[in-house]
């Protein structure tokens, strides 16, 4: 039996092919092998210009906070922004291609750009597939996200629900899944946790370096040199700052570990008390689901003020965006045997949901198995007009 799900994700940050992964595997757990196709579409279309337009948003993001701040603002508010991209036609054909090919019962889109092609596709070629729309930001959600319409929209949290309301969207197209993160969180829940702070444990630091964070070497030399702390530094591909950060572990009397490239991040929020990194979608939302508060260093204007405000809103973290404030934060938090961070612990737990993919997923076998028509169903499709 045919149940494919598609699942559209793009490469402008992390968060969207996190939520991507994640719900693919909760759907193949769900519904067998090989039922979940991810697929990047901007990639297909045009290959070279989409890793151009990515290294000029990871530019601007980094180099330029203030101009994409002002981007960001424009493509929430023009009123021209959904006829440009409903014009975007060799993304429109690929994408057609691939409905054709997979032939999906649903479709998933963890990249709201999706929704205006996939409008144009119901409206001109006459492309019946419903499609939801996996919310990958918090609270400061970008209109991007519901103007185009959709058959549902899965949110991250409740506090990004009045968003969605305040733009007329129906609130019973809305449900609040939870992000979608790797089933380690949910398998491991209970399993794997830090040491006890209150039984004199040494704290556990994870510090994850995201490449243009401003002050990131600092802060972890800081770590290494100024603390007897446990410290584990993710350096991702920055061969020569994982070197330096080797040495100065190297004559460490705490122990200390450098990684590159890992894939071993759940594990490593799940055993450590706090993680220090900016507040990207992805990190932000496995952080609350392993339990891990967080120490925020950097925020990207947009999309990651929605996310570190969901944690200011909770008291579940600080931000610190200097090697100073780094440092000050940590002490604060693990003073008194722990005091401050067991508060962050348990407020995080409130608003975790280590099992959102698979209740993404129930939802849309649930929604697909009612009757057409039937009233009180939580999504309903052909998708919802567009919002103003």
């Amino acid at each position: 039996m045919n149940l494919r799900l598609l699942i559209l994700t793009a490469g402008y940050g992390e968060g969207h092919n996190a939520a991507a992964r994640a719900l693919a595997t909760a759907w193949e757990a769900r519904n067998g092998r090989g039922q979940a196709v991810v697929v990047d579409v901007f990639a297909l279309a045009a290959p070279r210009l989409n890793e151009l337009t990515r290294r000029a948003y990871l530019g601007l993001i980094n180099h330029a906070p203030n101009l994409w701040r002002a981007a960001y603002g424009w493509l929430d508010r023009s009123a021209a922004v959904p006829q440009l991209l409903r014009g975007l036609q060799a993304e429109r054909k690929v994408l057609s291609a691939v409905i054709a090919r997979e032939d999906p019962v649903a479709i998933c889109c963890t990249y709201p750009v999706y929704a205006f092609l996939l409008r144009v596709l119901a409206e001109e070629e006459g492309m019946a597939v419903p499609f939801f729309n996996v919310v990958t930001d918090s609270i400061s959600i970008n209109s991007l996200w519901w103007r185009a319409g959709a058959a549902g929209w899965f949110l991250p949290n409740e506090d990004s629900r009045p968003a969605l309301l305040q733009a007329g969207v129906d609130p019973e197209l809305i449900a609040v899944s939870g992000f979608p993160v790797p089933p380690f969180f949910a398998d491991n829940e209970g399993r794997l946790t830090p040491p006890d702070l209150a039984a004199g444990a040494v704290p556990r630091v994870l510090y994850i370096i995201n490449s243009g964070t401003r002050g990131s070497a600092e802060t972890a030399r800081r770590l290494l040199q100024e603390t007897n702390w446990e410290v584990t530094c993710t350096v991702g591909r920055n061969a020569g700052l994982q070197t330096e950060l080797s040495r100065l572990a190297a004559g460490r009397r705490a122990p200390a570990t450098i990684l590159g490239w890992t894939s071993e991040i759940p594990r490593l929020l799940m055993t450590h008390h706090v993680v220090v990194s900016k507040a990207g979608g992805a990190t932000t939302q496995e952080a609350l689901a392993a339990g891990c508060p967080m120490i925020v260093n950097q925020i990207v204007p947009g999309q990651e003020e929605g996310n570190y405000e969901l944690l200011r809103r909770h008291g579940v973290g600080a931000l610190a965006e200097t090697p100073d404030a780094v440092l000050a934060a940590l002490q604060r938090a693990f003073a008194d045997e722990g005091r401050e961070w067991r508060r962050w612990r348990l407020a995080l737990r409130r608003i975790a949901h280590p099992t959102a993919g698979p209740e993404v997923v129930s939802a849309i076998l649930g929604a697909m198995a009612r009757p057409a028509g039937e009233t009180d169903a939580p999504f309903a499709w052909p998708p919802a007009a567009a919002t103003a």
